[in-house]
């Protein structure tokens, strides 16, 4: 079974996993300044977010990301997915965005899309390693 690098339980694919590092909730004056010349609705800074936040992932296995691109493969295929909805935050929840555009982008799919594409790429070699191995076995 895979686990979760963090609570050593079994390891749920989610795509807050590729936006959590996004939230700059008692930090808006050192994360939040960081990421706030970004708009993620804007392709060029949305590759920079991407490349540098969202794929950098130290903490995670070749195997973690696997399942993670295979996740997000398959929610990418479903035309009803809400992609809005890892964005939203409910009041109660100690979490928040560095700008305002965060909370409601004007298109979340295209985010997540490129997302996936430039995963294929800087993921290249721990995507092709875990593809060879028996998924049974994690």
């Amino acid at each position: 079974m895979l686990k979760d690098p963090f609570l050593k339980k079994h390891f749920e694919p989610s795509l807050t996993w590729f936006i959590g590092m996004f939230d700059v909730y008692d930090r808006e004056e050192t994360r939040g300044v960081e990421l706030g010349v970004y708009n993620p609705d804007d392709p060029v800074d949305r590759e920079i977010l991407v490349r540098k936040y969202c794929l950098d992932l130290p903490y995670l296995s070749y195997r973690h990301k696997y399942v993670l691109f295979e996740f997000l493969e398959r929610v990418l295929k479903d035309s009803n997915y809400d992609f809005q909805s890892p964005f939203e935050i409910d009041e109660c929840e100690a979490i928040s965005w560095p700008r305002e555009e965060w909370y409601s982008l004007s298109d979340p799919r295209s985010f997540f899309q490129s997302i996936y594409q430039l995963a294929q790429e800087v993921w290249k070699e721990d995507l092709l390693k875990a593809s060879g191995e028996d998924k049974t076995t994690w």
